[in-house]
């Protein structure tokens, strides 16, 4: 079976690295990283448009697609240090969202299986569901935790009718027990949804949910610590979700929700890097990169880094397990040079 490549889009990987087919695991045997399109938006409740999210992830820099991106801050090239292959999209039909999402399981099931790490470019926030299932089925239901960047909870249970759209994933993970409430750490949420009834089952499941208030109160580092703690507890790997409306619309327009008040880019950015670097990732997803309601690429230039900086702490991390002095965020860029 050939690669089935991007659905919307050019033919591209991922800032130039190599191609793969996830059907064909001769393909990737040697893969650290592996990277899924999830060209989906049928399970959006307001805007759609997030299909043509990772074709425009893989795009954006001003850079050429030569396959290296050393990372300034961490002193490593992710695309080099770490070997990474891009498996195109996976084919996912926006008029039948159980097949799609199947589809996307199947996938990063295989990914996850060969020992490497799925790195999801979404797609609208439902494709949270397969992604974190199919690591979990990896690494064993209730051993993986979750930790969720996002405006909103995600926990909604029926939506038009549907068990699944991209306000519900968060629900279906914690009822299927692929990933345990107690071990669901969410930050960045805001605004006016949801109600008191979805808030109460939340609370009953043992979420610990970060509001953009107590972040604001307590520190944002301060929050990430604690919420650390609670995802290594008991938990062999984590996974990490990405939702762009996280960030102030003002920084990341390009999506279907926004809600306003977010955490801005830098913070975004180091966050991640601070859960690549100092957790067990076993999978990434970046969703709701929306390119028609973008301004000259700012969201999907921020999905870019986002990924980049995830790959960039997951090689620092590796390299400083390996021995040798850890890195200092604290050391000037042209030091022992």
């Amino acid at each position: 079976m050939t690669r089935y490549g991007p659905m919307y889009g050019p033919d591209v990987t991922l800032l130039g690295v190599p191609p793969c087919t996830v059907t064909e695991p001769v393909t990737y045997t040697d893969a650290d990283v592996v990277i899924i399109g999830a060209p989906f938006d049928g399970g959006t409740s307001h805007r759609p448009g997030t299909r043509f999210g990772p074709s425009a992830i893989r795009q954006a820099c001003y850079l050429p697609p030569d396959g290296s991106r050393p990372s300034l801050a961490l002193r490593v090239d992710p695309l080099r240090d770490l070997c990474v292959y891009d498996a195109g999209d996976v084919e996912m039909f926006a008029g039948d969202i159980e097949r799609s999402l199947a589809a996307l399981e199947s996938a990063v099931y295989a990914v996850a299986s060969a020992g490497a790490i799925p790195v999801v470019l979404g797609g609208d926030h439902s494709i949270a569901l397969p992604d974190a299932t199919g690591v979990a089925r990896r690494h064993g239901f209730g051993r993986v935790s979750l930790v969720h960047f996002d405006a909103h909870a995600d926990t909604g249970d029926i939506e038009f009718g549907s068990l699944h759209g991209h306000g519900q994933p968060m629900r279906r993970l914690i009822e299927s027990g692929a990933v345990r409430g107690d071990r669901f750490l969410q930050l960045g949420l805001r605004g006016y949804w949801p109600g008191p009834d979805t808030l109460a089952w939340m609370a009953a499941q043992r979420m610990r949910s970060y509001e953009m208030t107590e972040l604001v109160a307590r520190g944002l580092d301060a929050c990430l610590s604690e919420a650390f703690g609670i995802a290594t507890d008991g938990c062999g790997g984590v996974f990490l979700s990405v939702d762009v409306d996280v960030v102030d619309p003002g920084m990341a327009p390009g999506t279907g929700t926004p809600e306003p008040g977010g955490l801005t880019s830098r913070q975004l950015l180091d966050a991640v890097r601070r859960v690549c670097y100092e957790l067990p990732v076993v999978g990434v997803d970046v969703v709701e990169v929306a390119p028609p309601y973008d301004h000259a690429d700012i969201t999907a230039y921020l999905g870019n880094r986002v990924v980049l900086e995830a790959l960039s702490a997951i090689a620092r991390r590796r390299r400083d397990a390996a021995g040798g002095s850890p890195w200092d965020p604290t050391q000037p860029l042209l030091d022992a040079r």
